[in-house]
């Protein structure tokens, strides 16, 4: 499989909560833990033989000081301010069925909130896609150490989800 240009998604409620049941690092959408608000956005990339999913956060004051990593990596508009950031660490297997695409058309009748919102998301978007090549590769080697040689890089291994028990949950999931 190759990667196309990329897209963004919203990822079935449903579909994370499995996913977070079975592993802690899979990022909470859950309204008991306060993240209603916060829905599972990313980008989709070709990660070996499957669909992963690498979501996009905010950026926060800590992302300032923190510097791109193996798990990480920032994004910065043209005017090289930071917009957002990209967590490899917390990327999950998808499938089509799982996938919402998000529209994001800015129309005459949103809501200036909501015209802001897209106009970053499409911002993002761009960063993401004139970066693709270095996305993919950055995913794969991630998914390798974490599944191959965890033990090498304990640290960043507790820091990712469990890509191989994932991969297990999302093939019963058919």
């Amino acid at each position: 499989m190759k990667n196309g240009r990329l897209h963004l998604y919203h990822i079935s409620m449903k579909y994370i909560r499995n996913l977070a049941k079975a592993d802690d690092n899979v990022m909470s959408v859950s309204p008991q833990v306060g993240k209603e608000s916060r829905p599972f956005v990313g980008i989709v990339v070709i990660c070996g033989h499957r669909k992963y999913c690498i979501p996009l956060t905010s950026p926060k004051p800590k992302h300032q000081a923190m510097k791109n990593d193996k798990d990480f990596s920032k994004i910065f508009d043209k005017k090289n301010k930071l917009i957002g950031c990209l967590n490899f660490n917390n990327m999950i297997p998808v499938r089509e069925n799982v996938l919402i695409p998000i529209d994001m058309k800015i129309y005459p009748n949103d809501q200036i909130k909501e015209k802001e919102y897209k106009a970053l998301l499409n911002d993002q978007l761009d960063w993401c896609n004139d970066n693709l090549d270095a996305i993919t590769r950055k995913a794969e080697k991630l998914y390798k150490i974490v599944t191959e040689t965890p033990d090498k890089m304990k640290n960043l291994t507790k820091r990712c989800c469990n890509f191989k028990k994932l991969d297990n949950i999302m093939e019963k999931e058919k």
